[in-house]
């Protein structure tokens, strides 16, 4: 079957080719929630366009018009095209994606069907995600295998070259976020595609933060795995998010967990399990909210994604820069590509006092916990610190409120 190539595709205006610009108008008149908060907090949940929130409550109001199982079959055909969807979104066949209800669960099913035995490797970095971690130690407690974290480099990253010297037989699995949610750095990786598919070692990306608001294309990346969410940049609703496996590597992972939509049962003592990505999906499914999620990919296919990608660059280049302007302030980003995620603190005023204060000002931002990230912030000797996360629906009026409406420094 031809592979498919994503219409996210395309070089940014660092790499050289023509920018257009966004709309900013037309995205905020489609995004209703434009129009009652000041909203930095994409990294935790972005506003959804009003087309995302119209599919979830038509579909649920149909379903209590008709029934549950009769709703979900007379909306077979836009269901299958949920998955086609998200295909053409990061450059994969339908048969290679798996709907689930969150990444975390994404990441955990396709992380524990590999099956790891005493003295397996698994190579990871030290801004990975606190719930990828905890099953990182849970399998390596649970079947000897051992967890080693890949040095950065000079900014903050994944050292592609440590990775390359360690890479060998031994190694079943590299694991890494391309864009942690507790600081800005964008690690490299199709980078790490490229050593790894060399060395024939299987890679796991965890593209949360970064599916709708950097161009995945996972041929160009090189990732045999990626889990992805819906609420975050893709603007998706809450409740959802997808995995991508490759073909060729599906059928060598067993799920955890198998039910009759995942395997069948053809004959009493005998299951098989079925070969595409729906292995690692259960029957029972949220259809309003997967709907939803297969709007909001539709929805960001329509717009220029390197124009997306660089005007949430510039928005959050130009916060970090008013930031480090106000007197206490420290920006604590680090990386040599920076994405969307801003993060810092005020001198003497706790992250959560200074979320509170923004909130009360009708600011949406969040707080990363250093608990969270005991190898990136507290590794860093950082506290809590405040995140704010720009959109492309975001404005440079919003960026000077929250510097207004920041408590000074004590």
């Amino acid at each position: 079957m031809q592979r498919r190539t994503g219409r996210f595709r395309g070089r940014t205006d660092d790499q050289g080719a023509a920018i257009t610009t966004v709309d900013v108008d037309r995205a905020r008149r489609e995004t209703p929630g434009c129009a009652t908060v000041t909203h930095l907090n994409n990294a935790g949940a972005a506003l959804p366009p009003a087309v995302v929130t119209e599919t979830v409550i038509a579909y649920t109001q149909r379903e209590s018009l008709i029934g549950g199982y009769e709703a979900a079959a007379e909306a077979a055909d836009e269901v299958e095209g949920v998955y086609r969807s998200i295909g053409r979104l990061i450059g994969a066949d339908p048969d290679e994606i798996a709907v689930v209800e969150n990444a975390t669960r994404a990441w955990d099913m396709a992380f524990y069907g590999f099956g790891f035995q005493p003295g397996d490797r698994i190579l990871t970095t030290r801004a990975e995600y606190a719930s990828n971690v905890i099953a990182l130690l849970q399998v390596a407690r649970r079947t000897g295998a051992v967890v080693e974290l890949v040095d950065d480099d000079e900014y903050g990253q994944i050292d592609v070259a440590d990775l390359a010297r360690r890479l060998d037989d031994t190694v079943k699995l590299v694991a890494l976020t391309h864009v942690p949610s507790s600081g800005g750095l964008v690690n490299p990786a199709a980078e790490v595609g490229k050593v790894t598919r060399a060395a024939g070692v299987p890679f796991l990306l965890d593209a949360c933060q970064s599916v709708g608001q950097l161009p995945i294309d996972v041929a160009e990346i090189g990732c045999d795995l990626l889990s992805a969410t819906g609420r975050k940049f893709l603007r998706g609703p809450r409740g959802t998010g997808f995995l991508y496996a490759r073909r060729d590597l599906v059928q060598r992972l067993e799920p955890p967990l198998l039910d009759l939509h995942a395997a069948s049962w053809p004959a009493p003592d005998r299951y098989e399990i079925r070969p595409d990505a729906r292995r690692f999906e259960t029957w029972e499914t949220n259809y309003a909210t997967k709907l939803g999620l297969g709007a909001a990919a539709d929805y960001a296919l329509t717009w220029n994604f390197p124009a997306i990608t660089n005007r949430i660059a510039t928005l959050a280049a130009a916060l970090r820069d008013r930031l480090r302007e106000l007197p206490g302030v420290a920006v604590h980003d680090r990386g040599d590509r920076l994405s969307g995620i801003v993060t810092f603190t005020v001198d003497g005023v706790d992250a959560a006092e200074v979320k509170r204060v923004l909130g009360g000002a009708g600011i949406n931002t969040s707080t990363s916990s250093a608990d969270y990230a005991q190898w990136h912030l507290k590794g860093r000797g950082l506290p809590d610190v405040v995140r704010a996360s720009t959109h492309y629906y975001n404005t440079e009026a919003e960026l000077d409120l929250l510097c207004r409406q920041l408590p000074r420094s004590r």
